[in-house]
This record gives structure tokens, sequence and C-alpha cells, in this order.
């Protein structure tokens, strides 16, 4: 079986070795399990709460030329740290054929698999957010200030020892000269092309962009105002435009401005990718039909069906229904208090397996604190020289970095009691099944598929122990006829 590899870390301030390691241990995952490695994407200095990922996106892409079946991750954080994010992609795979699988945690091929790594992926993006809240915290500190807070850096200025703002000579011209042709009459596409012949560049050292120096014409930073959030502050950073100036050039962009009035009204169909006809195996996708009053329909219909492709179901299913009964039957799991506790037993004794990383960092740093009292045993003896010291030095800067690593190991994949396994459980109770999030949590995490015979629903659900599936009653204003099969209990 062919596979790629999928290696990320998410700021500059981590360093390319991070990289390596995930690759050695992918590739030492791929070797025991007798896959083959056809290549590999990799995203440095990006987050995983975005899907704004170039090396990941090109990923998803090549998944659809049937060329891999598995993408192996170090984590499951690599791949994202948002569980909706995770859930659409890992749909995507899914229709290529191409499963996501961690080379560092444990998770089964059974459905009780896909409960266990929603814990993994919400646990990450709970810790992703709390960390978040403390950089958000500090941001807010310095904005406080008029203190700069990374990111990009505006053209026009730069950043002196203190974080304060100061004007670059080099590009701040450059910043009044495009005011000044705007105001005169030039468009933004002219304007681009006279600063960049000019030699005006963005900060990242390339040419200008229609969109950048649109951006740029908007900047009230130019006016020596300084915003970070809720925060304004007037007068802290250097003046580089002329107020006039400014509202001039604000007031041409309001005539400027095309008004556009285009809505077009877009309908989640929840059980898409997940509802399947036993007829032709093909999806169920979403339709909108209107009657001759005009009144809309939304309901699932086989796509086969749809286009005429020899699938025998020409009838739909409604799909407000069709999704409050699946709803339905997941808040009837989540009510059972003795389903949830087998649940969490089983997630307590799958985690015991799935962190290889800790136990071998611990069992590094005991080794490491074993040399370090023999070495300090010796010198106790009268054993001291330079060599000595230096390799003293060594060993408790290995210590101190592995140490580190281990608080990183632990904050990032805490180990989870069985009260904080029910708390998430209770959560999810508690979920507003009337919004249209809530509703598509539930589906993602706890719906394997919903298949579509003549007479039934089989729908199957990621919790079952032993059978796979539940069949459920008829959806009775659907267009399919009523009959029941016998009950298997949850």
């Amino acid at each position: 079986m062919n596979a790629v590899i999928y290696a990320r870390y998410s700021s500059s301030s981590q360093r390319e070795e991070s990289i390596e390691g995930q690759l050695r241990e992918c590739k030492a995952y791929a070797d025991k399990n007798n896959l083959n490695i056809v290549g590999t994407y990799i995203d440095r200095a990006r987050s995983a709460r975005t899907d704004n990922r170039p090396d990941f996106q090109r990923m998803i892409r090549d998944s659809s030329s049937k060329n891999f079946d598995y993408v192996i991750v170090w984590k499951l954080d690599r791949f994202s740290r948002d569980r909706y994010d995770s859930a659409i992609y890992k749909a995507i795979l899914s229709n290529n054929g191409v499963r996501v699988l961690s080379a560092t945690e444990y998770i089964s091929d059974e459905p009780n698999g896909v409960i266990l790594e929603s814990v993994l992926v919400g646990m990450a993006e709970y810790y992703s957010k709390e960390l978040a809240q403390k950089v958000k915290r500090g941001h807010h500190e310095n904005a406080l200030k008029s203190k700069f807070n990374g990111g990009t850096l505006t053209i026009g200025y730069k950043i002196d020892a203190n974080r304060k703002y100061v004007v670059d000579p080099e590009t701040a011209p450059f910043v009044v000269e495009a005011f000044k042709l705007y105001r005169e009459g030039n468009t933004i596409k002219e304007i681009v092309q006279i600063l960049n012949n000019k030699g005006m560049r963005n900060t990242l050292g390339t040419k200008m962009s229609i969109t950048t120096m649109t951006n740029l014409l908007k900047n009230r930073k130019y006016l020596g105002e300084y915003r970070y959030g809720d925060v304004v502050n007037k007068g802290e950073i250097p003046q580089i435009v002329p107020e006039e100036l400014f509202n001039e050039v604000q007031k041409t962009f309001a005539r400027n401005k095309k008004a556009t009035a285009r809505h077009k009204a877009s309908d989640d169909y929840l059980l898409t990718t997940k509802l399947i006809c036993n007829d032709c195996g093909s999806l169920w996708v979403g339709e909108i039909g209107t009657s001759r009053n005009g009144n809309k329909y939304r309901y699932y219909k086989c796509i086969n069906a749809k286009r005429k492709k020899g699938c025998t179901k020409r009838k739909g299913l409604k799909k407000e229904e069709l999704e409050d009964l699946v709803i339905e039957k997941i808040k009837n799991f989540l009510l059972s208090d003795e389903v949830i506790g087998n649940r969490a037993d089983y997630i307590l004794k799958e985690q015991k397996t799935e962190n290889v990383v800790l136990p071998t960092l611990k069992a590094q740093l005991k080794e490491i604190v074993k040399k370090i009292n023999n070495l300090v045993a010796a010198i106790e003896d009268g054993l001291y020289t330079s060599s000595t010291k230096e390799r003293l030095q060594q060993l408790e800067a290995e210590r101190n970095e592995t140490e580190i690593l281990i608080a990183k190991e632990e904050l990032s994949k805490p180990t989870l009691s069985k009260e904080d396994i029910i708390r998430w459980f209770n959560d999810l109770r508690n979920l507003n099944i009337e919004s249209l999030s809530g509703r598509k949590r539930l589906i993602d995490i706890f719906i394997n598929s919903v298949i579509v015979y003549d007479d039934k629903l089989l729908i199957v659900f990621n919790y079952r122990d032993g059978a796979d599936t539940v069949p459920v009653e008829i959806i009775k204003c659907s267009d399919i006829s009523i009959s029941l099969p016998p009950s298997i209990p949850v």
C-alpha cells in the first residue's frame, strides 16, 4: 500500500529539526507497517488552526489521483487543530479512498476509534485555544503600550529595539506617493505599475499587488493610529500621510465603490458524504425543488438517479426529516449514562497505548539524570577537570531540553481521566441541536454512514461494540414505504 507523509510546524520560533523528527518517526511507522512512502508534504511556520497551508491543500488535491492510500502524520494535531476542518478534509480524503494515520497515537480501526480520535482532536483544539488566549493577553498588554505584536510589518515603518514603530525613510515616500496618485485619478492597477517600476516592494521583498495596494490606501496607521483588536491609540506612532490627503482618498474610494447585491442561497446538507445508496453504491446529495406555487423543498437524492445513470431509486428523502431522525438517534445515545460510561472506559484503555513519545522522553530524562549524578559523585571524589565540567554542562543542557519537551508533550496530549471524558460527552449533550454547528458536530463525530434501502434506512454509528449497524424506523413523511427491520439493542 502506498502512503505519503504530511509534516508541519507552527511558528518561526521552531526549527527545521522539528520537521526532520516528524519525518523520521513517520518513516519508521511506515516501515513497521509495510507501507511504501511515495511522497512528502511539508508546511513550515503554518498553524493547524487554519486550512490555509499550501502543501496541505496540495496534498488534498493530489489525493484525487488515487496514487496513495494513506496520509501519515506524526500526531493528529499536525493534520488539524480545528475539529470542523479535520472532519471536512478527512471526508474529502475518505471519498478519494485515503485514510489519515498517526505515527505516535494508537487509534483503533474499529468504529470506537472515531470517538477516541474526536476526543484527541477536541483536546488538541482546546489546548490550542487556551494557549491562544494566553498569547492574546500578552498581545493586549503590548497593544496598550502601542508595541508591535508581530505579523506582517506595515509598509513605511520599521520596528526599533523597544518594538515601537518608527518611519522607514526608504519606503515611507512610496506610501505618500501612492496616496497622491490615487487622489489625482490614477487607478490602483496604474499605481501598482508606476511604483513597482520605481522599485517599491512589499515587506516580503516582492512586487506590489492590487490587493496590497488597496489595503495600503485604507490603512489608518498612516494617520498615526495604533489599532489592535479593540485597542485604538491615536498619535502613538509616527504619522506618514497628512489627514487631509488620507480623507480625500477615502472619499474617492467611496465614489468608486460599486454596489454588489448578489445573494446566493446556500443550504448545508449535513449528511453529504455519509448517505449511501444500497442499490448502486453512490452517494446521495442535496437537491432543491420548487413547486408550482413557488415553495422550495429540500431533499436528498441518489446522484446516479439524479443524473439518470441507472439507479432505480427515483424518489428522494426530505432533508429536514432525515437529519432530525439521525440527530434524535444520537441524542438517545448521549442520554444513556451506561453507554457513555462504557465509552469512557474504552477511551481510558486506549489512551494507555496511544502516546509512545512521552515514555521515551521520560526514559531519556532518567538516563540523563543518572549520568549527572554519577558525574557529580566523581567530581566529589576529586575527579574535576575542564572535560568533566564541560560534560556536566552538556548533560544539564540536555536535561533542561528534555524537561521542556516532556512539558510540551504533556500539555499537547494531557492524560485524560474518566471524569474528563464524561465531561466531554456531557458538553455534547448540552449542544444546541437547533444550531447548524451543533448538529454538524454531532453527525461528524457519531455517524459513520446512513445506507438507504428500498424499505428501510440503516444507520451505522461509530460507537457500536460488535455490531456495526443500528436499524431505525423509516421517515414517515418520506416517499419510501414503511417496513421496519428487527431492532438491535444499543
